[in-house]
């Protein structure tokens, strides 16, 4: 049991060679941290011996705290209730307002069960307690995960979780591999792989986390799906289990939303056992490190008639070159580069000549999970937002009670809340319907919430950068997930489709079904 001491007790301890303060009802004794303080000992002995704790939340997160717990020496006997430290266990639900879906916050769900509410609180603990403490350094560092950050996540089912249901769960067992919460492999739906991907998207360091696994999220189902038996059961479990780590690679210098303009070239050699690939591709997340690469070739003429889909392993004649991006090189964005690579035929992933449809059948998915994270890390954002706003005082109120900080939460959360329930009801109908009904009713549906939740980040993203000021722009401090968010902004409103794309796509969509008889 901690030790507890009273106010007079802490002020005897208020000299330089004897200094005690108080944050949050915690005592720490600072005498020997003094001259390591980052800003100097002058910043801590206006306070000694007494309540530094408005000046510390107006510098620092708890985070600091946590780093610095072994300075705690006790609690004040008149603190009530638990310090922030003791509410920062890993895993916990957040009681801030709207810094949750509703149904975590004690509403009903038409959606979600308690087989979700145990599958996020799992997952959440996993990410916090066993990625979470690398990823200040790694990001900051630009360092990419490491091979047990994969398998770490592979063996307790993370990487599997976030490629959603079907036939390749029924594979985990064999593996070796269990869902977290207890969730059994038939159970998992497409709410289960939404919790995957937010639990992700929630952790303030975009670049590091889009390294865990973003390549894989997308470079993963083609196989799953346009893969013979043999290239599947070869390739799927080692990277299911992280041993192995995937890529897609469609995007060149020639062409990113413009698919249907890919130059590098598929050509058989002459005893028709290989595809002999060469040209570039760039923007590839993932690719730095990756050791498949899913990647879109020209085997036929001009257009989309002529285009294949290949797996592809890093080989003689293959090389990447990171390219630093305005998040972090952590997330392992790579310049890919084929020279004359040696591929067999049986790597081909679908016909050939008929890759655009096999990427075009993985767009919809791409495009939801992007909503999913982007959703997530904009409702991150808020809560940052509300705790700020109820911690920093101006004027000798709180931001909270200030009216034009209230009108801009109002705005952020309305917003939020609005683009959550489409993507909830986008995920019912993805639970309900079959992925062929899937690709032919939902394309314009998912175009148009990636445009809107995308548009909904950017206004969040400018608001909280109000509402932080200088903080918001500072990689450091309370407010450094915000200024990660701030940093990362465009990102998903430029991958899997620009927001012009989404936009004119969901329209066209629309059009296909409106009635030609339709008047005012």
């Amino acid at each position: 049991m901690s030790k507890t001491f009273t106010k007079e007790e802490v002020a005897r301890h208020n000299t330089v060679n004897d200094l005690w303060i108080i944050v949050d009802g915690d005592v720490y004794d600072m005498t020997k941290f003094l001259k390591f303080h980052p800003g100097g000992p002058g910043l801590i002995e206006p306070f000694a011996g007494g309540d530094a704790t408005e000046a510390f939340f107006d510098m620092h997160r708890v985070d600091v705290l946590i780093k610095y717990k072994r300075y705690k020496i006790g609690r004040l006997d008149s603190a009530k209730g638990p310090s922030a430290v003791e509410l920062h266990q890993p895993g916990a639900i957040s009681q801030v307002p709207y810094a949750e879906n509703n149904f975590e916050q004690g509403f009903k769900s038409a959606y979600m069960n308690e087989g979700h509410r145990r599958f996020r609180k799992a997952t959440r603990e996993f990410f916090e307690r066993e990625l979470l403490p690398d990823m200040p350094l790694y990001n900051k560092q630009g360092k990419v995960p490491s091979q047990k950050h994969f398998q770490k996540m592979g063996i307790n089912g993370i990487l599997a979780s976030r490629i959603g249901p079907g036939p390749h769960m029924k594979m985990l067992s064999q593996m070796g591999i269990k869902l977290l919460g207890g969730v059994k492999p038939e159970e998992f739906d497409y709410f289960h792989e939404m919790i995957a991907h937010e639990e992700s998207a929630r952790l303030g360091y975009p670049g590091f986390q889009d390294g865990l696994g973003a390549g894989l999220v997308i470079g993963l189902p083609p196989l799953l799906h346009f893969g013979s038996r043999a290239t599947v059961a070869k390739y799927a479990p080692a990277v299911f289990r992280g041993d192995k780590r995937i890529c897609l690679a469609i995007s060149e210098p020639f062409a990113g939303s413009d698919v249907a303009n890919i130059k590098c070239t598929a050509k058989k050699t002459a005893d028709g056992k290989f595809y002999e690939v060469s040209g570039v591709k760039k923007w590839i997340t993932n690719g730095v490190f990756s050791d498949l690469f899913v990647t879109a070739v020209r085997t036929g003429g001009p257009g989309i008639g002529g285009i294949s889909l290949l797996l592809i392993e890093r080989s003689e004649g293959l090389s990447t070159k990171s390219i630093k991006t305005s998040y972090s090189p952590s997330a392992g964005t790579a310049y890919v580069t084929y020279d004359k690579v040696l591929v067999p035929v049986e790597n081909l992933l679908g016909k050939e000549n008929q890759g655009f449809r096999c990427i075009m059948y993985n767009f919809n998915h791409e495009r939801w999970l992007i909503v999913c994270s982007v959703v997530r890390g904009t409702r991150q954002a808020v809560e940052e937002c509300m705790r700020w706003a109820n911690q920093r005082k101006v004027f000798g109120k709180t931001l909270l009670q200030q009216p034009v900080i209230r009108a801009k939460l109002a705005e952020m959360i309305a917003q939020v809340e609005s683009v959550y329930a489409w993507l909830e009801n986008i995920t019912y109908q993805m639970c309900k319907m079959s992925y062929r009904e899937q690709s032919l009713k939902l394309a314009g549906p998912i175009a148009l919430l990636k445009y809107q939740s995308t548009r909904v980040a950017l206004m969040v993203a400018d608001q909280a950068a109000q509402i932080f000021g200088g903080r918001a722009i500072t990689q450091s401090g309370p407010g450094h997930k915000v200024e990660s968010f701030i940093r990362a902004i465009k990102y998903g409103a430029i991958l899997g489709g620009s927001e012009e794309i989404m936009s004119d796509l969901a329209i066209r969509q629309a059009m296909k079904q409106m009635p030609t008889n339709a008047r005012l």
